[in-house]
């Protein structure tokens, strides 16, 4: 139970900007070793860029909703779902556990959010030169979102997450160190997304939500 045990023993709560909690060594090598080989399309050969969005083509709210037909975005996005388990045994473990019910009622009680009928969904990402997030409150569907980040490439810190104020200043950067993470809960508020930095080679990382909305991992009863 390594995620459970990191947020057990090694989190701390921040409450500026929005509560957050941080973390760290939730993730096994293993299932770091199979986030750094997943075959992440290279956006910049498929005439795309970056548009400040995850959806990359700019539109797909529907995908950002979860449903699954929401435009190009699809075809740049690894979520880990059934017919992909066999590449990730390990991601699928961790997926596991965020199922079982001792982890989502800790989590539960830490966001004081109600997840005992939400959904796993978790997205192996592998951000490239280019990238930048601009700032945006999550969907309200999302209950739980976060970022575990793998640094192997020895990428500055500063690209982990930027956090803003509500006039949309930043105010703080989760570091970007391996196998470090952070969650909290959507709500107005809870502006992040990140500066256009430099990117050396990539950015790899895991999103980690629990969500209302279906996926092949349902949290167990």
């Amino acid at each position: 139970m390594s995620f459970l045990n990191s947020i057990l023993n090694n989190s701390k709560k921040f409450e500026f900007p929005f509560d957050h909690w941080e973390y760290k060594n939730a993730l096994t090598d293993e299932a770091i070793e199979e986030i750094i080989k997943a075959d992440i399309p290279d956006v910049s050969k498929h005439n795309l860029s970056y548009d400040g969005t995850r959806a990359i083509d700019g539109g797909a709210a529907e995908f950002r909703e979860g449903i699954a037909s929401g435009g190009e975005a699809i075809k740049f996005r690894c979520f880990v779902n059934k017919d992909n388990a066999r590449n990730f045994p390990h991601l699928v473990k961790f997926i596991n556990e965020l199922q079982s019910k001792e982890t989502y009622e800790t989590i539960s009680k830490m966001i004081n959010r109600d997840l005992s009928n939400s959904f796993v969904r978790l997205e192996v990402i592998c951000d490239r030169k280019g990238f930048w997030l601009k700032p945006h409150c999550d969907i309200k569907e999302k209950l739980m979102s976060g970022l575990i980040f793998v640094n192997n490439a020895n990428e500055s810190e500063d690209l982990g997450t930027d956090f803003y104020n509500d006039k949309l200043e930043k105010v703080k950067t989760v570091p970007y160190k391996n196998n470090y993470g952070y969650f909290f809960t959507s709500g107005p508020g809870t502006w992040h997304g990140m500066e256009k930095k430099t990117i050396v080679k990539e950015r790899r990382c895991i999103q980690v939500n629990y969500v209302t909305f279906e996926t092949d991992w349902k949290v167990n009863s």
